[in-house]
């Protein structure tokens, strides 16, 4: 087994390694991100959405990361970690778990930085998420029934063969990388008064607060699906406990498994958090499809569900919802569009 690589005490249920920091990203962390990053990810627009404005009575923007490379806003934490790894990884490469824009966000980074990437996905994964993670050139490893048991799978290789393992949340260069959006937003729009972010590990909704929230008191609630709470549940309770509940079809947030790291920044920064159903969050996908013409992911919709059932919160607010991924399944938009 390679030095250094033995797994250390973990404050939640996952695996973490001498090499992982549990310290959340600064402000001037995000910065120089932000410079890392720019030579390889454009910067994504942010267009006002007239009938969602008219639909809320607010002033509503679309930040728009289904315009990066991967379809996805989790590419800016992978580029801002690849480009800080040395090539003490290189002989193993890269292993993460994730159910597709994670896996893609480390696979592009790999291939930007020449890092050998595994990517380990539950049996049933998106398939064009899992031919992108193959164009971007990583192997796949398909194993277990859902996210946790890849994940568990995942941390199990990188303890046994060396590989450096990429927590999808427990990484502040992740983390820094994914809250250059805030950045982009604020050189944009300084009066933000509210923005929802959908939570499955918490990276986006913790950029969110980090930058628009810190530096332009803006209100960041997070968005979870009712049908896969654990995060939710540990920022209410105030613990890291696994949640046995995990039914969601926004596979994005289909997670048993709060975060360290996000969770301490989620508890200290969110205005509130909420919860909606999957059939609200269905309904809110069909409606961007039919009504701006925007194909998003099921995670993605949620911010627009949640934004739909607090409107008197959002009403004569000047209001940010960020379009986080498009890497809808086929059948999955074949269904939709169906009913």
């Amino acid at each position: 087994m390679a030095q250094g690589y033995e797994p250390v005490e973990s404050p939640d249920e996952t695996t973490v390694f001498p090499y992982h920091d549990l310290t959340p990203p600064s402000r001037s962390d995000i910065y120089a991100a932000r410079e890392r990053i720019s030579p390889y990810l454009p910067e994504t627009p942010l267009v006002r959405s007239d009938w969602l404005s008219a639909e809320l009575d607010a002033d509503v923007y679309l930040k728009r990361e289904d315009t990066l490379p991967t379809g996805a806003f989790k590419v800016r934490g992978g580029v801002a970690l690849g480009s800080q790894l040395g090539d003490e990884f290189d002989e193993h490469g890269l292993i993460a778990a994730s159910t597709g824009n994670h896996g893609q966000s480390v696979a592009f980074a790999g291939m930007q930085f020449d890092h050998p990437v595994t990517i380990c996905v539950p049996e049933d994964a998106n398939p064009s998420k899992v031919r992108s993670m193959k164009r971007y050139g990583a192997d796949i490893e398909y194993y277990g029934s859902d996210y946790d048991e890849a994940r568990a799978h995942a941390e199990r290789l990188a303890t046994e063969q060396g590989y450096r393992y990429v927590h999808s949340a427990n990484e502040p260069e992740l983390v820094a990388g994914v809250a250059t959006a805030g950045l982009e937003i604020i050189d944009e729009l300084p009066d933000v008064d509210l923005a929802f972010a959908p939570v499955g590990g918490g990276t986006c909704a913790s950029g969110l607060a980090m930058t628009i929230g810190d530096i332009l008191g803006a209100d960041v609630i997070g968005v979870q699906s009712a049908q896969a709470p654990a995060a939710h549940r540990a920022w209410k309770q105030g613990h890291l406990e696994p949640h046995e509940k995990m039914e969601t079809v926004a596979e994005g947030l289909a997670t048993r498994v709060p975060f360290a790291m996000t969770m301490e920044v989620l508890r200290e920064k969110l205005a509130d958090f909420a919860l909606v159903d999957d059939e609200a969050t269905l309904e809110a996908l069909r409606q961007m499809m039919v009504r701006s013409g925007i194909i998003m992911e099921g995670a993605c919709a949620t911010v627009f569900a949640a934004a739909f059932e607090h409107r008197e919160r959002v009403r004569g607010q000047t209001v940010v919802l960020p379009v986080t991924g498009r890497n809808i399944a086929e059948a999955k938009l074949e269904g939709v569009l169906r009913d």
